[in-house]
């Protein structure tokens, strides 16, 4: 796809939302006898379904017309998307079943989290809803801080 609409590219951020929502859903329960990173990753996971809402709701108020520049938009975020966005082999989210570590769960949790950043700051910048996407981006800053410090505990 060589362009993206605005619709398709929130939409992208719900489906977003629902993975890291499955990857830190299935993290707690690999690591439920670590009850610190079981109630991180549940957390994580709780905050995501709240952020993927909020992007299904701002999807629900957006016009028809794209913003001004778009085109420029969509090959960014299109490349975003096919670096290392999602599942796959070489993505930043491999296949969960090879997280066999808890350092190796916070380094990929790590990864989603600074790029989802970087798609919700562009997309920001591309809509109406800036309070709602700021709240969203304050929430992602932080959840990198808190995998951050678990981190280091680890090592």
């Amino acid at each position: 796809m060589a362009n993206f609409s605005i619709r398709e590219v929130v939409e992208q951020a719900v489906q977003t939302e629902k993975i890291g929502e499955e990857f830190y859903r299935t993290m707690a329960k690999k690591f439920q006898d670590n009850n610190e990173l079981k109630k991180l990753f549940e957390l994580l996971a709780a905050h995501e379904i709240k952020h993927g809402k909020s992007f299904a709701e701002l999807k629900n108020t957006l016009a028809d017309q794209e913003p001004e520049g778009w085109e420029e938009v969509t090959l960014y975020l299109k490349a975003i998307v096919d670096s290392e966005f999602f599942l796959g082999k070489d993505k930043c989210l491999p296949s969960m079943e090879h997280v066999q570590t808890a350092a190796q769960a916070v380094d990929f949790a790590l990864c989603f989290e600074r790029e989802t950043l970087l798609y919700y700051h562009t997309l920001r910048e591309t809509t109406r809803g800036k309070s709602l996407i700021d709240d969203i981006i304050r929430e992602e800053r932080s959840h990198i801080v808190w995998l951050n410090n678990l981190k280091q505990s680890l090592t």
